[in-house]
């Protein structure tokens, strides 16, 4: 099963390719999309839409897991990743790709085993679990890793 994971943000929007066969999982692709803050907000969604399209086309994941939108202090960082999320969705349904979301505390409880675990704790194991020579830069691409690991182990169980 090949997952495609989104941590999605307007400014960054980070992206992890994650194979899972056979009980193993390697990273087939990470990185970020990235906007510019001097341009509209409907042109920074629509390259982030774009740019999604284009993953989902090149590399035709299974499925897509979406870190879900957490947020209790910050309405304007909420509003702008809720859009992002929005248009990361939009390019899922048109492609008839299934999408599943996960909380920032179910992706640390199913990487590190702790729902607590900060970022640093969770990097150290995206780089473990996936096998990779180092941690994989930038942070939002290893979160997007992370997130595609959560549904890899979410999976497994499911199909317990």
């Amino acid at each position: 099963m090949l997952i495609l994971g989104i941590d999605p943000g307007t400014a960054t929007t980070g992206y992890g390719l994650v194979l899972a066969e056979a009980g193993k999982t390697k990273a087939a692709a990470f990185g970020t999309i990235i906007t510019l803050p001097r341009r509209s907000p409907e042109l920074r969604l629509n390259e982030i839409y774009n740019q999604i399209c284009e993953l989902i086309d090149s590399h035709h994941p299974d499925i897509m897991a979406l870190e879900r939108l957490f947020f209790s202090k910050n309405e304007t960082t909420a509003f702008a990743v809720g859009r992002t999320s929005g248009v990361v969705l939009l390019a899922a349904a048109q492609r008839h790709l299934p999408v599943v979301e996960y909380t920032p505390m179910e992706i640390k409880q199913a990487v590190v085993g702790y729902g607590g675990a900060d970022k640093k704790q969770v990097q150290y194991m995206v780089q473990r679990i996936l096998g990779l020579s180092e941690t994989p830069k930038p942070d939002d691409a290893a979160d997007a890793l992370a997130v595609a690991i959560c549904h890899a182990h979410s999976a497994k169980l499911k199909n317990l």
